[in-house]
Order: C-alpha cells, then sequence, then structure tokens
C-alpha cells in the first residue's frame, strides 16, 4: 500500500512537473515575441527617426478644414472692408512665409467669388502647384485644393464661353445693325429720288399752267 502511494505521488509530482515546464516555455515564447515586437517597433521609430517626426509636426501643425471654410464664408458673406483684410492677410502670409497652408490658404481666397481681388487663373494655377506635391498637405487640405480646382476650372470654361457668346451676339448685333442702316439708306435714298421726281413733277406742271394762262390771255 505504501509503496501504491508513493507510486501516485511520483506520476502526480511528474504531471505537475510537467504542467509547470509547459507554462515556463509558453510564458517565454509569449515574452520573447513581444520582446520582438518592441525590438521592431524601436527600430522602425529608429529608422524613421526625425523626418517621420518632422513630417508629422508640420501636418500637424496645419489648420482644420473648419478654419479655412469659416474664413471663405466670411470672405463671401462680408462687406469690402473685410474682405480687402482676408485677401491682404492671406497674400501676405503666403510671401513671407511660404508653405502648403498658407499658400492654399491664398488659392482658396483667389478662387472664391465675389470680391475685387478674385482671380481665377491664378488660384488655378497655384492650386496645380500645390496638389503636384501633396506630401506635406492633410487630407482635408488635399480635398479643398481638388474642389476648389474642379470649380474654378469650370468657371474659367464658362467664362470663357460666356465671352465668346458675348462676341457673337455683338457681331450678329452689328451685322442686324448694319443691315437696318443700310434698309434706312435705302429708304432715304428712294425718298430723296421721290421728291426729286416730285418737284420735277411739280415743276413742269407750273411750267404748263404757265403757258396755258399765256394762250388764254393772248385769245383775249
Amino acid at each position: 500500500m505504501r509503496k501504491g502511494r508513493q507510486t501516485d505521488e511520483a506520476t502526480r509530482f511528474v504531471v505537475a512537473a510537467k504542467m509547470v515546464a509547459t507554462t515556463m516555455v509558453a510564458t517565454t515564447i509569449v515574452a520573447t515575441l513581444s520582446g520582438c515586437a518592441q525590438t521592431k517597433n524601436w527600430l522602425s521609430s529608429v529608422r524613421l527617426g526625425p523626418a517621420a517626426s518632422a513630417e508629422e509636426a508640420i501636418i500637424l501643425g496645419a489648420p482644420e478644414a473648419d478654419q479655412y471654410l469659416a474664413e471663405l464664408y466670411d470672405l463671401a458673406a462680408g462687406d469690402p472692408a473685410t474682405q480687402a483684410e482676408i485677401f491682404a492677410d492671406a497674400r501676405a502670409a503666403a510671401r513671407l512665409t511660404p508653405n502648403p497652408s498658407t499658400e492654399l490658404r491664398y488659392a482658396l481666397v483667389l478662387a472664391t467669388p465675389g470680391h475685387s481681388e478674385e482671380n481665377a487663373q491664378e488660384a488655378q494655377a497655384l492650386l496645380r502647384e500645390l496638389l503636384a506635391q501633396t506630401e506635406l498637405m492633410t487630407a482635408a487640405e488635399i480635398s479643398l485644393a481638388t474642389i476648389h480646382l474642379r470649380s474654378v476650372e469650370q468657371r474659367i470654361v464658362l467664362e470663357s464661353e460666356a465671352r465668346r457668346l458675348r462676341r457673337s451676339s455683338s457681331r450678329q448685333q452689328q451685322t442686324r445693325e448694319a443691315a437696318v442702316n443700310q434698309r434706312i439708306a435705302t429708304v432715304e435714298a428712294e425718298n430723296l429720288r421721290l421728291r426729286r421726281e416730285l418737284d420735277d413733277a411739280e415743276n413742269k406742271l407750273e411750267a404748263i399752267t404757265t403757258i396755258e394762262r399765256s394762250i388764254r390771255e393772248q385769245g383775249e
């Protein structure tokens, strides 16, 4: 009996030892994998290092889309003084501290119709330049630039078509005016001819009347 109990205890001890060993192996594997992941992340941060941080800082420093939209609303709805102030500030910022955010702000101001300094052609050029290099622009800035570029391009096409139609209408109007003037000149020339013929007929009639009167006087 004692030998059997000893055998059972030995068996339980072996099983427990195996479980402890398995747990230790599993813990070691998890720790190793965790350490590898941390090492990989650390190596990635070292490889990216300053360049990634600098780029992230510039993008994080960009204005939110709401700031652009709020200023564009003020520009569209403001009085001439407010519009002039916004334009002057945007232009100065783009020239003194040129970067994607200030240049986008200036381009959006130029692209907004309804104020004296709007310039669709210049806005189109600036927006195209910005969208050619979007590395330092946020997703919101890229969206704003793309939307306003399409709007400006369509407006330029429409304005060009409107000018063409005005020129065509002007030419048609000139043609109509020339035709009317020609008809008036023709009518006036015809009236002059008729007046001359009438004067000639009246002179002839008066001459005939004078001759008849003279003949009657001689007969008496």
